[in-house]
C-alpha cells in the first residue's frame, strides 16, 4: 500500500506545479518513487506504476504544455520508468544500505540525464547532430539533472531511511526499558 501512495505522490510532484502555474525545473518525486516501488512491490505491479506514469505524461503534454502528443518521443522515458523500478528491485529490495541507496539514486539520476538529453539531442532538432550539439545539450540540462539528484536523493533517502530510524529509536527504547533503572 505505501508504495502506491508514494507512486501519488509522485504524480502530484509533477502536476501540481502545473496546477498552480509554476515550473518544478525536474525537482519531482519521479526517481525516488520509482527506485522504492520496485523495491516493495513485484514485477508486475512495475507495469501500474509506468502506465500511470505514462498516462501523466499525456495529460501534462497536451494539456499542461500544449503540445501534439507523440508516442515516439516518449518510449524511452517510458523504458527507464520501468529500468528504475528494476533498479530499486535490484539494489534495495533485498538490502537496504547507505551506499546501495546512494550508488541507486546516482545510477537513477545520471542514466535519465544521459537518456532523455541524448533523445532531445537526436530527435528535437534544437541542438546540430554534432559532437559539439551533444555537449551544448547536456550543458543545457544540468540544471534539471541537479534538480532531479537532489530531489530523487531527498525522496529515496526520506522512504528508506525513516523507517530504518524509526525501527533504530524503537530498539534503542526497547532496550532502555530492559535496564534496571540505577
Amino acid at each position: 500500500m505505501a508504495a502506491y501512495l508514494v507512486l501519488v505522490l509522485a504524480i502530484l510532484s509533477r502536476m501540481l506545479p502545473h496546477v498552480f502555474h509554476a515550473t518544478g525545473v525536474g525537482f519531482t518525486a519521479v526517481g525516488g518513487g520509482l527506485l522504492y516501488f520496485g523495491a516493495r512491490r513485484s514485477r508486475w505491479h512495475w507495469m501500474v506504476a509506468v502506465l500511470t506514469l505514462m498516462a501523466t505524461d499525456f495529460y501534462l503534454t497536451v494539456y499542461a504544455y500544449g503540445y501534439a502528443f507523440h508516442v515516439s518521443e516518449y518510449v524511452a522515458t517510458w523504458a527507464w520508468y520501468g529500468a528504475a523500478c528494476w533498479l530499486g528491485y535490484a539494489a534495495l529490495a533485498r538490502k537496504v544500505s547507505g551506499v546501495r541507496l546512494v550508488a541507486a539514486v546516482v545510477a537513477s539520476t545520471t542514466s535519465f540525464f544521459l537518456l532523455s538529453n541524448f533523445v532531445v539531442w537526436m530527435a528535437s532538432g534544437m541542438y546540430p547532430r554534432t559532437g559539439a550539439g551533444l555537449g551544448a545539450c547536456y550543458v543545457a540540462g544540468l540544471p534539471f539533472y541537479a534538480n532531479d539528484a537532489i530531489s530523487t536523493g531527498l525522496v529515496a533517502g526520506a522512504l528508506f531511511g525513516l523507517p530504518a530510524l524509526a525501527r533504530d529509536i524503537a530498539a534503542s527504547v526497547g532496550s532502555l526499558r530492559d535496564e534496571p533503572y540505577a
